[in-house]
């Protein structure tokens, strides 16, 4: 840009129209190879600095992220597994328990009526001493009254009668 400016500055000093450089629109001069080598040498700089550790670091990622995708999902399955084993024996405890528990019921409705059946062949036999008692002792005074009878009876009669 500078040669254009030195050009132009240079022709209206003289006077004269600015001459275009030599080569036209493309001058192919040592120029253009220069720029391929250093472009292809500033490539292979990049590449070497930049691009295959950038490269090495996005693979070794992507490794790591496919065996921690891969042991999410091994650990899922096994914890699913796992869960379903565990309402497995769940449902196996609690139908252990409601058998248990129905069990004991019965048990306890068979204690239950054993002690009443007990408690009334109890309350049964001792009625029926009671029973006896009474009527025993019912014997007894009806006896005692008899002999006081027939004793009053004696007396009453030895009395009105008089022999």
């Amino acid at each position: 840009m500078t040669s254009w400016l030195l050009l132009a500055t240079a022709a209206a000093a003289t006077g004269a129209a600015p001459a275009a450089p030599e080569g036209g629109l493309f001058d192919l001069d040592a120029t253009l190879p220069l720029m391929a080598v250093q472009v292809v040498l500033l490539t292979f700089i990049l590449n070497a600095l930049f691009f295959r550790p950038v490269g090495r670091a996005v693979e070794d990622r992507e490794g790591y992220i496919a065996t921690s995708k891969a042991e999410a999902k091994q650990k899922l399955a096994q914890a699913e597994r796992l869960a379903a084993d565990l309402s497995e024996q769940l449902r196996e405890a609690r139908q252990a328990a409601q058998t248990l528990i129905l069990e004991a019921e019965q048990e306890s409705d068979k204690l239950y009526r054993e002690a009443l059946a007990a408690a009334q062949a109890e309350a049964i036999s001792v009625r029926e001493q009671a029973r006896r008692v009474i009527e025993a002792e019912k014997d007894q005074a009806l006896g005692a009254l008899r002999k006081e009878a027939d004793t009053l009876g004696r007396l009453i009669v030895d009395r009105l009668l008089p022999a």
